[in-house]
């Protein structure tokens, strides 16, 4: 990906296979007039009335080599609808299998020019984007080698390349299958990953978190037959990493630390799922894979930020040693636990999990989970939830989710919630016996493991997986988060010192 300038001659337009044009509804006749064979350009796109999301197509240049297509955008739109427009194009021009693709504006304002081609950059880098194979004969890798933009320089290109990147590693571990990405595979992975990138990785056997005391996170992994789930530390160190000007050590506090769920595969436990509830559960892991892209994305900015990254991996299986109802587990942090589903796994790991990231005093903490049916009843696929300790920041929190184009709603977690998980016998019910609220609940149970003193935001993932895709994602696999914390950190959540450029 490369920007080559705004100017464009006849020479330098067949050096593609494919172009995009994005227009105005009405272009002007001097647009028209700068670009090679704007005459016939013009023509074919006036023969009638054009809308919004508007497409059609002419071969130009020596021996027509070159498609065009023309594309109609949107006065006015959301980031959302730039993302869906950008995705419906993305596909029909990758279904061509260009090599080489070029990126053109002619007519629009830059408050629509820019946001209309970063929308169309980041739709192209997913469609693009090959998930693992295991076909016998794997179909043949993409064409598609090169894209260039003929626009105004870019303040956004980089964001946008970074997060694009961030979005499909978490989609592509997510889709992994679950004898492939087990407990064992993920942290090879990232260990592997951790050398390449120079981060520091640190690894809670089970054993030691044992000793530790961590009883929430030992009690999902204790029915796995194999003993090798644990929590991953990945430490970003942040601004002079590459440039070698005294970078904070693997130590100093974190600027910000992200949390994910990282459940390999959940067959529910005692409280075995359904045949249908449990098939994609290899998925359940998607809240790790999406605080890992985001790093990843973080890394690739060569952010400021100092970053924890701590991914709580392990397998949910049903067997004589799974944890089981009305067991009592101690947490890292003291909290006695009454269990009452073994398919509310995700918040005991998460428990330990958010109190090992506090003890070393991130300015904010952001957990990411696909934790709760009841999100996706609230919200349906298409938003996620999300839930603080600082209501205050409602505003902001919701507005990074309209500017990313993956949106969130807010919902209450009032402290008379806890009511409703009030034990006899421990400190705190895992859950509700009933399913009502229990995103709500989910977020309460997960508050007390979390200091107050430390701003934190809770992304329960009902987004993390839609059928056909969302936005600009046109798998059902989204990797939904890793735009919205971009943009989140990049507006200074929570004024945690700098923004992550």
């Amino acid at each position: 990906m490369r920007e080559i300038g705004a100017r464009l001659s006849a020479a330098m337009l067949t050096r593609y296979s494919t172009a995009i044009l994005l227009l105005p509804v009405a272009p002007h006749d001097e647009d028209w007039e700068s670009l090679p064979q704007g005459q016939a350009l013009k023509s074919l796109y006036q023969s009638k009335s054009r809308k919004a999301g508007d497409m059609v197509q002419l071969r130009v240049g020596a021996e027509a080599q070159t498609l065009m297509t023309l594309v109609c955008v949107a006065d006015t739109a959301t980031i959302f609808e730039r993302l869906q427009a950008a995705a419906r194009v993305a596909k029909h021009v990758l279904d061509g299998d260009p090599e080489t693709l070029l990126i053109l504006v002619r007519g629009c304002p830059p408050a629509v020019a820019e946001p209309a081609v970063q929308a169309l950059i980041a739709a192209l880098q997913a469609a693009a984007f090959r998930f693992a194979s295991f076909k016998s004969k794997p179909k043949p890798a993409a064409a598609l080698a090169r894209i260039d933009v003929a626009a105004a320089k870019s303040k956004d290109l980089e964001l946008t390349l970074a997060t694009s990147a961030g979005n499909n590693l978490a989609r592509w571990l997510t889709a992994l299958p679950p004898n492939t990405l087990d407990a064992a595979g993920y942290r090879q992975l990232l260990e592997d990953l951790a050398r390449r990138l120079k981060l520091d990785c640190k690894f809670y056997s089970e054993a030691q978190l044992k000793r530790m005391g961590a009883g929430a996170f030992v009690a999902v992994s204790q029915g796995n037959a194999t003993r090798d789930a644990g929590i991953v530390r990945l430490t970003y160190r942040g601004v002079g990493r590459r440039r070698g000007t005294g970078a904070p050590p693997a130590a100093a506090r974190p600027a910000i630390s992200l949390v994910g769920k990282g459940i390999c595969f959940d067959t529910g436990g005692t409280n075995l799922k359904t045949h249908k509830g449990m098939l994609d559960m290899h998925t359940d892991m998607e809240g790790s894979a999406v605080a890992l892209g985001s790093l990843y994305a973080l890394h690739r900015l060569d952010s400021p930020l100092t970053v924890d990254c701590w991914l709580a991996i392990t397998e949910n299986r049903t067997g004589p040693l799974a944890y089981k109802p009305q067991d009592v587990v101690r947490a890292y942090n003291g909290t006695t636990i009454q269990v009452i589903h073994t398919d509310a796994e995700g918040r005991m790991v998460l428990a330990d999990t958010l109190s090992l990231a506090a003890e070393r005093k991130p300015r904010a903490i952001i957990d990411y989970a696909t934790l709760t049916g009841a999100c996706v009843y609230a919200l349906t696929e298409r938003y996620s939830g999300i839930f603080t300790n600082r209501p205050e920041m409602r505003d902001l929190l919701e507005a990074a989710g309209a500017t990313s184009g993956e949106r969130v709603w807010c919902f209450p977690m009032d402290a008379d919630f806890d009511t409703d998980l009030e034990s006899t016998v421990a400190d705190v019910l895992q859950c509700a016996t009933e399913g009502k609220g229990d995103h709500i609940l989910a977020a309460r149970f997960l508050n007390r493991f979390v200091p107050p003193s430390i701003p934190w935001l809770h992304v329960d993932l009902a987004a993390g997986s839609r059928a056909g895709g969302l936005a600009h994602i046109g798998t059902d696999i989204t990797g939904f988060g890793v735009r919205y914390t971009l943009d989140l950190l990049r507006r200074g959540w929570p004024a945690a010192g700098r923004t992550i450029q």
